[in-house]
């Protein structure tokens, strides 16, 4: 989200097509002595209707209302704009950053430029990397311990947009800076080998430069042993939170720590995990374990599914259309009977032994439609809890009686989330639409539960706790969308739905679609998104971004009470119509 200092802040909410009479200029954004690392900068604002805005002399196209969004190139350095109303001027400076970093002036190193920059710790005989930028004919080299590692200089090579872009269209790579040096060894010996040291030479100088990071070589016979604190560890496939998700740990998982990063752990299974969400346990062995026999028990709602296990192992789960896929990690298989009876949930339960070390569980269910999971210890029996399909009644005049659906108006409190060029905040307009989303449903028959119904703050872990706790049939999220400084503002616009897990997908997509078909809302598009607000797994949970606060045209239409309440009905209208065809 981004943070807009200077904003104007109006408590009462506008549900009118036309705004309050504004005299004065107000330039929502961006502040002044701002800083970016974008090419353009968006504006967006609101004066009078009569007269013009001139922002560096040139007059800009506003709405029928006053408003005005626009995109401005900008130049490395500091932009300094002048937008003018009649009388009235506003000065905003804008300093765009270079992402390339910045060469040193003589002989050196270029600042932070040193890797390993945190300390680190691989196996015997695994692949160690240095890098270094630097001038370009230099020889470089590190020196670790006894070893001298000569770094070439590298080809240019392609640096990657960051994930987001691919809302804006502009993902397409970009090369990155010259003058990057690299080279790699191995070290066969357990050892600390502190921190190594870069020389670069040149034109017959040298000039030599400790790495910030610390290397060190485990023993492979005393690999510690961690255990997961937290209620769901959150993996990556990599050690930062750059890497993309994997299924989380339970709490009270064991793995053994292969390699370090900083604060982030290698498992043994090959995951990371930050080290906060997890403790050493002191001289525990590598956690293995065989499995037997696996049975089942129902719940109301669920059937849980419970593997008796003599340490509590890393687990993932795949989804895919008619199965899900459970994977025991330093396991192997004794398993001879499996206890499924004629399930409401599940066909019939598979299992293989994939490598040694690893066995899959494939739960054949009987609907495509998934209605979610979850995953705990038992102290080391692992649960997992498939829920059956809702209740749906078929009555006519209530055709949502018995379901429960949860709404999450986005953002609140401080939280404001994006503002329109009147400075009314994202925050207000998504609690307007859930409320009046939220008594559609309440008169088709649903039960609705609401993460907030005030201006109050509701964090991103107690929203998903809330969820977890409530069990829905559904979650929909309900914000209204941003785009980031270099978007064009002025012609963007439209709907656009994420979702995360497969059995999130059929519900992403028909909203969405749905809304679009009764033109109630253009496309943007719909997107496959790792949020908060759609990793939950306990219920097929859906992100909707409805239309752009920061575009002129698009904002009279937020404000519209006509247009709200169209937008709410139509989309219960849908809500209804997927629930009846996934019966």
């Amino acid at each position: 989200m981004k943070k807009v200092l200077g904003l104007v802040v109006f408590n009462c909410l506008f549900t009118s097509s036309i705004a309050f009479a504004q005299t004065s200029l107000l330039v929502v954004f961006p502040p002044t002595n701002y800083q970016t690392s974008t090419e353009k900068i968006f504006f967006i604002g609101t004066a009078a209707p009569d007269g013009q805005v001139l922002i560096n002399g040139r007059p800009i196209t506003r709405s029928q209302t006053g408003h005005f969004s626009l995109s401005l190139p900008l130049q490395l350095g500091e932009n300094v704009f002048k937008i003018r109303y009649q009388n009235q001027e506003r000065e905003i400076k804008v300093t765009r950053l270079s992402t390339q970093p910045e060469l040193l002036q003589g002989l050196g190193f270029t600042k932070d430029s040193l890797t390993p920059a945190v300390d680190i710790a691989r196996l015997p005989g695994e692949l160690i990397c240095f890098g270094a930028i630097a001038p370009p004919q230099a020889s470089v080299s590190v020196k670790l311990a006894n070893q001298t590692i000569p770094l070439s200089l590298q080809p240019p090579q392609a640096q990657l947009p960051i994930n987001s872009s691919v809302l804006t269209g502009k993902n397409q790579p970009t090369t990155s800076s010259p003058n990057k040096y690299q080279g790699c060894t191995t070290v066969a010996k357990v050892a600390d080998l502190g921190q190594p040291l870069f020389s670069l030479t040149l034109n017959g100088n040298t000039a030599t430069q400790l790495s910030p990071g610390k290397i060190s070589i485990l023993t492979p016979t005393q690999l510690p042993v961690t255990e997961v604190i937290a209620a769901s560890g959150v993996t990556r496939t990599g050690p930062s939170t750059d890497y993309s998700r994997l299924t989380p740990l339970p709490k009270g998982t064991r793995a053994t720590v292969t390699g370090r990063k900083g604060d982030w752990l290698r498992l043994d299974y090959g995951a990371w995990i930050n080290s906060k969400e997890t403790k050493i346990i002191p001289d525990a062995v590598p956690p293995q374990t065989v499995i037997r026999s696996v049975g089942y028990r129902q719940r109301a709602g669920e059937t849980e599914i419970l593997f008796p296990l003599q340490a509590a192992v890393p687990v993932s789960v795949e989804q895919s259309e008619g199965t899900l896929t459970l994977t025991l990690y330093n396991t192997t298989a004794q398993t001879d009977t499996i206890r499924i009876d004629d399930n409401s949930l599940i066909s019939r339960l598979d299992w293989q032994q994939v490598t040694p070390t690893q066995v899959k569980y494939i739960f054949n269910l009987k609907n495509l439609q998934q209605w979610g999971y979850k995953l705990k210890y038992d102290y080391t029996t692992l649960v997992l809890s498939l829920r059956h399909a809702p209740n749906i009644h078929t009555r006519k005049l209530l055709p949502l009686s018995g379901i429960k659906i949860l709404l999450d108006p986005g953002h609140g409190g401080k939280e404001s989330g994006s503002s329109g060029p009147n400075g009314y905040l994202a925050k207000d307009v998504n609690l307007v639409l859930s409320k009046l989303l939220r008594d559609e449903l309440v008169q088709r028959g649903a039960t609705v539960v609401m993460t907030r119904e005030d201006d109050r703050v509701v964090s991103l872990v107690e929203r998903q706790e809330i969820i977890s706790k409530e069990q829905p049939a559904i979650s929909l999220s309900i914000h209204y969308n941003f785009l980031a400084d270099d978007s064009k503002v002025e012609k963007t616009r439209g709907l656009v739905s994420f979702w995360y897990h497969p059995q999130a997908h059929s519900l992403a997509v028909f909203l969405h679609n749905y809304l679009v078909n009764k033109r109630l809302e253009p496309s943007y598009g719909v997107f496959w998104n790792n949020l908060a607000l759609t990793r939950p797994s306990s219920a097929p949970a859906v992100l909707l971004e409805f239309r752009l606060m920061s575009n002129a045209d698009e904002f009279e239409e937020i404000v519209n009470s006509q247009q709200q309440r169209k937008i709410a009905k139509t989309l219960a209208d849908g809500v209804t119509e997927w629930f009846k065809m996934t019966k």
